[in-house]
């Protein structure tokens, strides 16, 4: 048995393994449909985890003050699934490196061949995604041992070599006909990923070595409602019309050449300004006792490499 303490005080025992979803549809049937996740001693699980100790336990519910800003992170880890599960619909030869969540919203790094995906591609996907979501696939976990990971993922290279470093419990996670490799913890249904918008695709190094396969990382974020991902829209859409590149051009203070992609040509305005800026800084500093260096700016490639500047040139 285990000994469950509910936030409101109450104790109560439950037969060993028994799942999270399964103990709060005993407290309430309309509790569960707004339960995505359940925490245990302040670590988050997925409610298909059995419990096997004792412990504090409270649900996370769509209710929960602060419950877009507490399950942002588990909803856009869940997010990122139903993108690969809808690439891997329309592109069936696609294979996957890691979807992590970020910040604003998560990514995943994706190979797809000869395939480069543009905007129109992203939105063929986003349609893809939505229909999944509209489903309410039930996203279930399972744990597997290393020798059936490898089965499962045997015809993917990148999951293969993620699969060979790990150790421990390995965890799947399903819905619908796509299953991915991943820890979690995950929401218990696609239904909850609706309100979604995917941004970009940039390139990226498999496991960000520069030696390795480049592959294509797609952008996205969600919420939990249409309300949120607009406002979240707005203040990206606000944050374009005030980028350093677009105010630079408008204002003459720089601009860029094919002849070194990345590095600003200072205009006039430009320069004058950098300079009282650079002559500003160097006497806030002499007056606090520092000296001035200028050190090389062509370097071996290989601490560019080490810096992560590399990969953006």
């Amino acid at each position: 048995m285990v000994k469950l303490v509910f936030p409101d005080g109450n104790v109560k025992e439950f037969e060993k393994g028994i799942k999270g979803l399964d103990v709060v549809k005993s407290i309430s049937e309309g509790l569960a449909k707004k339960t995505l996740l359940y925490s245990l001693n302040d670590v988050v699980y997925d409610l298909a985890t059995p419990i096997v100790e004792d412990g504090n336990i409270k649900f996370l519910t769509t209710s929960d003050e602060n419950a877009e800003e507490v399950l942002f992170k588990y909803i856009n880890h869940s997010c990122a699934h139903l993108l690969a599960e809808a690439v891997k619909e329309l592109y069936p030869n696609a294979l996957f490196g890691v979807g992590p969540t970020i910040e604003e919203g998560f990514y995943y790094d994706m190979d797809l061949g000869d395939v480069k995906l543009n905007d129109e591609d992203l939105q063929k996907i986003e349609k893809v995604m939505k229909r999944h979501a509209d489903a309410a696939e039930a996203i279930e976990r399972k744990e597997v041992s290393k020798e059936e990971a490898l089965g499962i993922f045997k015809n993917d290279k990148y999951k293969t070599e993620l699969i060979s470093e790990l150790e421990g419990t390995i965890t799947t996670y399903s819905q619908g006909n796509f299953t991915d490799l991943c820890r979690g913890p995950h929401v218990g249904n696609t239904k909850w990923l609706k309100h979604f918008k995917l941004l970009s695709v940039s390139g990226a190094y498999f496991k960000g070595d520069a030696k390795r396969e480049q592959l294509q990382r797609v952008y996205g974020v969600c919420f939990l409602n249409e309300e949120s991902l607009k406002k979240h829209l707005e203040i990206l859409e606000e944050r374009k019309k005030r980028d350093h590149r677009k105010l630079g051009k408008e204002l003459e203070l720089f601009m860029f050449s094919e002849y070194g992609p990345g590095l600003a040509f200072w205009l006039p305005n430009g320069y004058m300004l950098r300079r009282t800026l650079e002559d500003f800084w160097i006497k806030l500093h002499r007056e606090r006792g520092y000296v001035v260096i200028n050190t090389p700016i062509m370097l071996n490639r290989e601490l560019w490499e080490t810096s992560g500047h590399w990969d953006h040139y």
